[in-house]
């Protein structure tokens, strides 16, 4: 039998109050999240008791130097996320007047995605569809998928070390990572390089190159190399980890066809090993319970059409 407070909940709840309490959880304080919000923490603050009075549960654990979310904390954040997922839909679900094709498409990518199929389909797509406008955000890979399963974004672009339940994964291309020093190492100029010359390097190194986590591959071309344990610079961006083996905080490793740029130009130098080097797969992630607008299915179809017409082999970069 339903409660008359349950029944009397939906309406006098604030819905302002989710969208706030999903946004210091995701930043992880409430200092973070007045300032994402362009607000005072004094109002991130009343907002959250307001909320906790209102379901009747503490949701945040605040102390200092600690912050934990509770157990029903966390059962809300994961509704609060599937509601902003859902009214997020809104617009792009309504864009069904015109003949044009209209609509957003909203897009999470990992920082080092780079393939010319993708970028090719991308443009087709954009001179055959001016109404449709696009938005790229730059995230781990982890954040990524959790973005997709809450129907927050149209698609993922992402690394993965296994598929996620519920989700749908595309290989979009494959890479191969190898390891590279900049011009202040002393390696750089050095005729021949043996592997055993890595051997000890300072290093740097994405964040996920860990077990049980996307790049997990490429900390065992580092173990091989027998690289200095633990790394001396990280970065989940690629662009901030090429710069710190430009600068030679150490050595790391990039995907080869991102380097070769810079290494034709003699800003980078690839290090042994040369062969057996790891290969990973950047995959187009999809929710298939997401209710998708035209235009989000239209550039769907059109990812998966180019991905059918061409070989895996081609859309594998060296």
């Amino acid at each position: 039998m339903i409660k008359p407070y349950e029944q009397r909940f939906p309406w006098q709840l604030d819905w302002n109050l989710l969208r706030t309490f999903m946004v210091v959880i995701e930043q992880r304080g409430i200092s973070r999240a007045a300032d994402f919000l362009g607000l005072k923490q004094p109002t991130i603050s009343s907002a959250l008791k307001r909320l906790e009075d209102t379901v009747g549960q503490r949701l945040i654990i605040r102390k200092p130097n600690e912050f934990r979310v509770t157990r029903a904390g966390q059962v809300l954040y994961s509704e609060c996320s599937s509601i902003f997922g859902t009214i997020s839909q809104l617009p792009s679900l309504m864009e069904i007047g015109g003949a044009e094709l209209r609509g957003h498409l909203s897009v999470a990518i990992a920082s080092h995605v780079i393939s010319p199929h993708f970028d090719e389909v991308l443009h087709d797509f954009a001179a055959a569809h001016p109404k449709v406008s696009f938005s790229f955000t730059v995230a781990e890979s982890e954040e990524i998928v959790a973005r997709v399963a809450q129907n927050r974004i149209s698609y993922g672009i992402c690394l993965l070390h296994k598929i996620p339940a519920g989700l749908k994964a595309s290989v979009l291309y494959r890479e191969y990572f190898g390891l590279f020093c900049g011009p202040h190492n002393p390696l750089f100029d050095k005729d021949e390089i043996a592997l055993s010359d890595l051997e000890g390097q300072a290093s740097v190194s994405f964040q996920t190159e860990t077990e049980g986590r996307p790049l997990e591959p490429v900390a065992h071309l580092r173990a091989r190399a027998k690289i200095a344990s633990g790394w001396r610079g990280v970065s989940a961006d690629l662009h901030e980890l090429r710069r710190m083996i430009l600068a030679d905080v150490g050595i790391g490793a990039l995907p080869l066809h991102v380097a070769q740029r810079d290494v034709e130009i003699g800003r980078l130098r690839q290090l042994p090993p040369y062969e057996d080097l790891p290969r990973v797969n950047i995959y187009l992630l999809t929710n298939p319970t997401r209710r998708f607008a035209d235009a989000e299915s239209a550039f769907l179809s059109a990812c998966d059409e180019a991905m059918a017409r061409v070989d895996a082999e081609e859309r594998t970069y060296w």
